[in-house]
């Protein structure tokens, strides 16, 4: 893993996405300190949770998560407390909580519902019933399995430009988020903070005009940040039925997620104001984001 990218070690892919892309342009289009992006950080050390507060300043953290991966980073946790038990452990170790005191959290599960029927509508009729059997039997993973050759099919760069048509609501509640000036500074993540906080992270970068090569190289940068788990996440993935390159940080993404914004939309603020968001709420972050132009 990257030791200039990732400070907190307890944290994968962690980084002020701001500081990177400015450092990318040599301009400072972006304000930094303010908007970090990451992967889960519910195994954070309590030295690197304290760093957040602290150091970082944080005031809020967006989770992009399903309700589904909340619970399995929980039987993980479990897990790894039991194996660690017969081990000493300091006080502070033991008791630190899952979320951060101090800290504002906003749950807001960006593959959801909308997301959903995206996939559902891809189904043929057999395999739309067979899903629905597998879920009310509880076998989710097999259930997952009928949507992975669809998924397989769309690859990262259609499900990105799938998720822009789709997940309009919540791509609004994380910018009503935004446009709060009391959330800032911010910590945007999901499992990996790749793929899903990678789409929000370019949204509010396109916003501000950066360049979208240097966009493109914050969004890759994942791709070795996450190296050290990519074997356990490849093990995930190919359970449900998918391939390795949903572990993968394909390029192209960013410059296909711009092109369709322009084409489809007529840009990324004509995009934003067509889910909802209000002109106010996006000046608002302009105010906050825009560094020196």
């Amino acid at each position: 893993m990257s030791n200039t990218q990732s400070p907190l070690k307890s944290i994968p892919n962690f980084r002020d996405a701001g500081a990177f892309v400015n450092e990318q342009t040599g301009q400072r289009r972006v304000n930094t300190g303010l908007l970090y992006r990451g992967a889960r950080p519910d195994s954070a050390t309590y030295g690197d949770r304290q760093r957040l507060v602290e150091e970082y300043k944080l005031k809020s953290i967006i989770d992009l998560r399903t309700k589904t991966e909340h619970i399995e980073q929980a039987q993980k946790r479990d897990a790894k407390i039991k194996a660690s038990a017969a081990v000493p452990q300091s006080n502070d170790a033991v008791a630190e909580p899952l979320k951060i005191p101090g800290v504002a959290y906003h749950e807001i599960n960006f593959n959801g519902s909308s997301f959903s029927r995206m996939l559902i509508s891809k189904l043929s009729w057999r395999e739309f019933f067979k899903l629905v059997g597998l879920m009310a039997a509880g076998h989710r993973k097999d259930a997952i399995k009928i949507l992975a050759p669809h998924m397989e099919e769309m690859g990262l760069v259609g499900l990105a430009l799938e998720s822009v048509d789709v997940c309009t609501s919540e791509v609004k509640q994380v910018f009503g988020v935004l446009a709060k000036e009391e959330n800032w500074p911010v910590l945007v993540h999901c499992t990996q903070g790749k793929d899903r906080t990678g789409l929000i992270v370019m949204l509010l970068l396109f916003l501000l005009e950066v360049d979208v090569a240097a966009i493109e190289k914050d969004y890759l940068l994942s791709g070795p940040e996450l190296e050290a788990e990519r074997a356990e996440r490849v093990e995930e993935i190919q359970s449900i039925g998918l391939s390795e390159q949903f572990a993968l940080c394909p390029p192209g993404v960013v410059s296909e997620v711009h092109a369709h914004l322009e084409e489809r939309y007529g840009g990324v603020e004509a995009y934003l104001l067509s889910t909802g968001i209000t002109r106010e709420q996006l000046a608002r972050i302009k105010r906050t984001l825009r560094g020196d132009m």
